[in-house]
């Protein structure tokens, strides 16, 4: 039986698991990590701590294997974290610097987004203001679990003001870029300026 509930402060770890777990293209991050916990510093934490009632979980009899984490306005969003999310982290990992050598290990890099956050192109957030991320372990993948997911978090966020939202896929998760396009998500024209190798931005209303 797999369950779909609302997010609780017991399950973080499990859900820092899970991102750690899917981080590298889809597939299992942990050993490029000295630090594991770096993944979901970035892309759980900062939403269960400022949007829990945005956070659900889905589990089976093992426990928490999939989650589904999001914003319904991005830019003020992103000021929240800088007063009540990065500080601490920025306290506990140091700046490895404004520009980082091509070889540096994974753990660097994801300090470095933590000191130089990531902006979202503008393009994107007028599109689509809301976004989220999902992410799911490979026992509860291809048995629907996302499409419920995303049901369950489209009916929550629509009722705060939602109107359309977007995800970034690794361009390199050919799985997860196949599932945000069965489930209705649209690439987002960007200038030239705007587009990066990093992401694939997509969107569509919250319906």
């Amino acid at each position: 039986m797999i369950r779909i509930r609302e997010y609780r402060k017991a399950d973080l770890p499990a859900l820092y698991q899970v991102s750690v777990m899917t981080g590298d293209g889809g597939g299992d991050a942990r050993h490029l990590y000295q630090d594991p916990d770096l993944m979901g510093h970035i892309y759980v934490g900062p939403y269960a701590e400022c949007a829990p009632d945005l956070c659900f979980v889905a589990e089976d009899d093992l426990g928490p294997a999939g989650y589904i984490v999001g914003t319904v306005d991005t830019r003020p969003f992103e000021a929240l974290l800088e007063r009540a999310w990065w500080p601490s982290l920025r306290a506990r990992y140091p700046d490895p610097g404004a520009e980082l050598p091509p070889d540096c290990d994974a753990d660097t890099k994801r300090a470095h987004r933590m000191h130089y956050t990531a902006v979202i192109p503008d393009a994107v957030v007028a599109a689509c203001p809301g976004h989220l991320h999902m992410n799911l372990l490979p026992r509860l993948q291809r048995q629907g679990v996302g499409t419920r997911l995303l049901e369950r978090w489209f009916s929550v966020a629509r009722e705060a003001g939602a109107e359309r939202v977007h995800v970034g896929v690794n361009p390199g998760n050919t799985g997860g870029l196949a599932f945000w396009l069965r489930a209705g998500f649209r690439q987002i024209p960007l200038s030239p300026s705007e587009e990066t190798a990093r992401a694939v931005w997509l969107g569509r209303a919250v319906s």
